[in-house]
């Protein structure tokens, strides 16, 4: 019948493909928070569609993304990878996302259905909320991605809801199907079918497969414990998703349009970076002559947080590279400052040779229990995932990695493993770490991709050559994770008094004229299979800002944080510019936005707490196997609003390098038109944010809640006009039926959720 196989791909800022593997490098887009705080569909679009062009060039048929979890609280260990703490501004992005992919032949996979919101005990726990907030948040973005933009394929979650567990829950047919239309697949997040009772929840495919949840299936329709119709359902849904990306009958698959995709990337992160505050230091001057680079994360920037949405770009461009470009005539000298990362990193590629063929790179062995060797490859990096592929790790029970290393510096590094294996580390023949790392809590896929490190001080030379031999142990027990393997060879920080690298860092910024900290966080803060414990910025990086500001140097910080972090020096310091993680290309973005070559295009989709004790939501930990959603429909500023407790930076918040003024509003059928000019001197972009309010409200509802957004772009000088629809869906309320209160609505217009000194009434119909 011509029926061809398909092919599912993580992950939602990039497509890995088939296999983790460098040598078949990745676009590594911007993270889904970096995305959301451009406010921009048609960003969600573009990047829709530069994600549909990777998959296509890796033959991949399905992404699974985009993550439209809400931002319930700033704990949330997947926050990063998920949108906004609003569902409407979620809705929008979502909407514009699957609509670029589907446009372009590829299927969207929105993920994960539904109440997954947190980590902690991600597989079991049972959440608890009514059916308001369900409708009205949790499930708004689901919606509008499959009512309004078709999505041919969900991702049921791992959780259960009410008591039930999501791959077996009535929510998959009831919104899901019955009221949205829904005619696309439900796939399951990786083992979270767990019985036959999936068959009739229209639960569609289990993965990966073959499913042992579903090894019975045959004998239960022959025994008549599950139907055949149920069946015959799940398979010709199949076939439709088949039909449409051309993997059935004698139709290719839609060729994408081809996607500058550096320019893109680049794009993407400078219109989700946000400005958060500037005393006029920024943008900065061509003609600065010496600049202070400091921190950790400039060297070593995020650029995506950890998890299964990880992919390998072909090169990054790091804070540290993007400025001294920008400011090539300028003497730019860099500090750590303050030790971020945890565990070893990979080793430069310019620094290894691969014994095997004398090219950069590292040779890797696989040995049988016999000690005959299985399989050799030459791989061109030393953080390695072997998941799918062609080695044979289930047959493997010893892995080698040798390679050749050449130091740059003379002194002692830290040499060491990372990964869930014993190891046997040698240099130059002689065992320097023989031990097996203690892996840490019971989320294995946490374990797999952010696994612990073991390392032991290593005496090196410059230019001299010193042969590296790491043995790993492999499959000595049985494991769910049998047949995969991650482990990285690698350096990890100097082992450096701390108060001695601020002191460098100090003298460094007070011989500059400007300095630039970049700060943020690290694979153990941020990262699926696991949620924060609080707010702060790891290591010593609080300290390390507040003594180079108090240099008197003009102080520009850099946040390279997925979710909100504390910043307790916030007014201490000249400017700070949240960069998110910001795809392959964030240095060269931080570069543009610190020099004006470009505007910061973002405003915060999340609210920004002083501290962790201010935050309305924070619980993330079940009780008793479940977490309840007490707070109801009043989450991020919502909750912040009803408290009357001020954030550091409010949702929607962010600065230009312009000025704006504010005209009027009129209604326009059901759309609003507000108009407003750029009375600066350069261009600019402005996102228009509008409120609904409810005073005199015969049910309970937020202080304010978004009901529209949209972006608007002027030359200094313009006047410009925002058309924003308003259906009356974004005044409704759930009531076991979607119903609307007649009357008069408060909209409140302006840059943010606290910042709207626009006024106007809206009428709305009984409906």
């Amino acid at each position: 019948m011509g029926l061809r196989a398909m092919t599912l791909s993580d992950g939602p800022a990039g497509v890995r493909g088939p296999r983790w593997d460098e040598r078949e490098p990745s676009l590594n887009l911007p993270s889904g928070s970096a995305l959301a705080a451009s406010w921009d569909d048609a960003l969600a679009y573009r990047y829709g569609a530069a994600a549909a062009s990777e998959a296509r060039r890796k033959d991949v048929d399905v992404v699974l993304g985009p993550t439209i979890n809400l931002h319930r609280s700033p704990l949330g260990g997947r926050h990063f990878e998920c949108f906004s703490e609003d569902p409407e501004l979620t809705s929008g992005l979502a909407a514009a996302y699957v609509r670029g992919l589907q446009d372009n032949g590829v299927a969207a996979c929105p993920k994960h259905y539904v109440a997954n919101d947190s980590e902690t005990d991600r597989f079991t726990v049972d959440v608890q909320l009514d059916d308001r907030p369900l409708r009205e948040l949790y499930l708004a973005p689901f919606e509008r991605a499959v009512a309004d933009a078709g999505a041919w394929t969900i991702m049921s979650a791992y959780n259960s809801v009410r008591g039930v567990t999501m791959t077996e829950n009535d929510l998959l047919e009831t919104p899901l199907n019955s009221e949205w239309g829904f005619d696309g697949v439900v796939i399951s997040d990786w083992t979270a079918v767990r019985s036959l009772d999936a068959v009739a929840a229209s639960q569609d495919l289990a993965m990966p497969g073959p499913a042992p949840a579903w090894a019975g299936l045959v004998d239960a329709v022959r025994e008549g414990r599950v139907s055949e119709s149920d069946l015959d359902r799940k398979v010709l849904r199949l076939l439709l998703l088949a039909e449409r990306v051309g993997a059935l009958g004698s139709d290719a698959a839609v060729t994408p349009a081809p996607v500058d995709a550096r320019a893109f990337a680049r794009e993407a992160a400078v219109e989700g970076t946000v400005l958060l505050a500037n005393d006029g230091v920024l943008p900065l001057s061509p003609a600065l002559s010496r600049i202070a680079v400091i921190g950790h994360n400039a060297l070593e920037a995020r650029t995506q947080g950890g998890g299964s949405a990880t992919v390998l770009p072909e090169q990054i461009v790091t804070p540290l590279e993007g400025i001294r470009t920008a400011f090539a005539n300028a003497e730019v000298a860099y500090e750590i400052g303050a030790v971020v990362q945890e565990g070893v990193a990979e080793i430069p590629l310019s620094q290894i040779t691969n014994p095997a063929t004398g090219l950069p790179g590292v040779r890797v062995s696989f040995f049988d229990a016999d000690g005959a060797e299985l399989f050799a490859e030459d791989r061109r990096s030393t953080a390695l995932v072997w998941f799918g592929g062609d080695a044979p790790i289930a047959a493997s029970r010893r892995v080698v990695l040798e390679a050749d290393y050449v130091a740059a510096e003379t002194g002692e590094i830290e040499l060491g493993f990372a990964g869930g294996n014993p190891g046997l580390l040698q240099v130059d023949g002689e065992t320097v770490l023989d031990e097996a790392p203690v892996v840490e809590g019971t989320d294995l896929g946490a374990a797999f991709l952010n696994p612990p490190s073991l390392t032991a001080t290593v005496a090196v030379q410059a230019g001299v050559a010193r042969r590296i031999r790491l043995e790993l142990r492999v499959n000595e027990s049985e494991s769910p994770l049998s047949g995969a393997l991650s482990a990285t060879l690698g350096i990890a920080p100097e082992r450096t008094d701390p108060d001695e690298l601020i002191a460098r860092a100090v003298a460094s910024a007070a011989d500059a004229e400007v300095a630039v900290v970049v700060v943020g966080t690290n694979s153990k803060v941020e990262s699926e299979g696991y949620d924060r414990t609080d707010l702060a910025l790891p290591g010593r990086q609080d300290d390390l800002v507040r003594a180079v500001a108090a240099t008197g140097t003009p102080t520009v910080v850099v946040v390279n944080a997925g979710s909100p972090v504390e910043l307790p020096w916030a007014h201490d310091v000249a400017a700070i510019v949240q960069g998110y993680f910001g795809g392959q290309e964030f240095g060269t973005a931080v570069a543009d936005v610190l020099t004006g070559t470009a505007e910061p295009g973002g405003r915060l989709p999340t609210t920004w707490p002083a501290a962790l004790a201010d935050v309305p939501v924070a619980e993330v930990t079940p009780t008793d196997g479940a977490l309840a959603y007490t707070e109801g429909i009043h989450i991020g500023y919502r909750a912040w609003l009803k408290d009357a407790v001020a954030p550091a930076f409010p949702f929607g918040h962010g600065l230009g390098y312009t000025t704006w003024s504010w005209g009027a509003a009129q209604r326009d059928g059901d759309a609003l038109e507000v108009t407003l000019a750029n009375t600066g001197d350069r261009p600019g972009k402005h996102v228009v944010q509008v409120y609904a309010e409810r005073a005199d409200s015969s049910i309970e509802r937020p202080v304010r809640w978004l009901v529209g957004y949209g972006v608007v772009r002027a030359a200094a000088g313009q006047t410009v006009t925002a058309r924003i629809p308003l259906p009356d869906r974004r005044f409704a309320h759930w009531a076991d039926a979607w119903e609307v209160e007649p009357g008069a609505f408060t909209l409140r217009i302006g840059a943010s959720a606290v910042d709207a000194p626009l006024e106007f009434g809206w009428d709305v119909a009984a409906g």
